[in-house]
């Protein structure tokens, strides 16, 4: 299970979908609502990054379905979903930016040649509701940030789940990361985006657009909700049924990124430990508990994408950490 996350992906490999968690079955962090802040390092459920301009304009929350014949995304039923709910009605400045993404590995982009003569069409399919209707926006945007394509689709019926499907040709200029840990491709869904930083949907452009001109604000109506969850993104020019892999592949593809372990030791100065699987890089580690006799409750001395080393003059510790990698 080591190389779980480094593979690069392909249909062939067993990893079809290039989104991690796209059927919301992971929270590491916690099940209640995570409140979006203006970081741009915040996540909410594993490996969803959410970010707004101005703070606490909306929360996110993993939210069990319930409704009766859920399976309606191509073959597939979902137990999760990831619901976003607007706490005002603010009107988003031109160059402000709301919005819920996924940053994906270069190691599981490497295959579609993005950058090249030979770039590899994509399909990205996911089932979304929202109390507001219309037409609403994301985009996929390279690790560099300076090639974009927006693009747009249509919510018809409030409060109903709805079925998208968006095939996006693959870009044959601009720079795209190959087969590293850095970013391959951004993929955003748009919650409110200004008009300087909105582009034509259906077109790559030189340039950052977060998500189409023109498309609805959650965040501009106060109580609008916004669910999304079956989210895929597969090399073709179809949506195909969604790739379930195992809860415990899933969770191993999202500890890559972010992990919470624990540490259980006696009686040495210098301790070391392994992470359940390799993280994408050294990872910022944060003790959330411990447990200890002696002068020092121990800290992280060093770590790498394996192990952990912790040193302490304590003749017990046991505790708590997190790792995070994330991209």
């Amino acid at each position: 299970m080591a190389l779980i996350g480094t593979i690069n992906a392909s249909n062939d490999l067993g990893m079809k979908n290039r989104i991690i968690n796209g059927n919301m079955a992971i929270s590491q962090r916690g099940t209640g609502a995570f409140t979006q802040d203006a970081t741009g390092t915040q996540y909410s459920l594993d490996r969803w990054n959410i970010y707004g301009s101005i703070t606490s304009k909306f929360t996110v929350q993993q939210t069990p379905t319930t409704e009766t014949g859920f399976a309606t995304r191509i073959d597939a039923g979902f137990t999760n979903y990831l619901g976003i709910t607007s706490s005002s009605a603010y009107s988003v400045g031109a160059a402000e930016v709301f919005q819920l993404q996924q940053g994906i590995e270069g190691f599981n982009t490497a295959d579609l040649a993005w950058g090249t003569t030979n770039a590899k069409t994509v399909t990205l399919s996911f089932l979304v509701r929202s109390s507001l209707t219309g037409t609403f926006g994301g985009s996929l945007v390279n690790g560099a940030a300076d090639r974009s394509y927006p693009f747009s689709y249509s919510i018809p019926v409030a409060n109903t789940w709805t079925n998208v499907s968006v095939t996006i040709p693959g870009d044959t200029t601009g720079t795209w990361v190959g087969a590293t840990n850095g970013i391959g491709i951004r993929v955003y869904f748009g919650l409110g985006v200004g008009t300087s930083v909105s582009g034509p949907a259906g077109a790559w452009a030189g340039t950052l657009y977060r998500s189409a001109t023109g498309a609805v604000s959650v965040v501009g109506t106060s109580g609008a909700t916004f669910y999304i969850t079956g989210v895929q993104l597969e090399k073709g020019s179809t949506a195909t049924a969604f790739d379930y892999r195992p809860y415990s592949t899933e969770l191993q593809l999202c500890q890559r990124y972010y992990e919470i372990g624990a540490i259980v030791f006696a009686n040495q100065n210098v301790i070391s430990g392994s992470f359940v699987v390799p993280k994408r890089t050294t990872p910022t580690m944060v003790r959330t508990a411990s447990i200890y006799s002696g002068s020092e409750a121990g800290t992280f001395l060093s770590f790498n994408s394996i192990t952990y080393y912790v040193t302490t003059g304590s003749t017990y510790l046991g505790g708590a950490f997190t790792a995070n990698s994330e991209l």
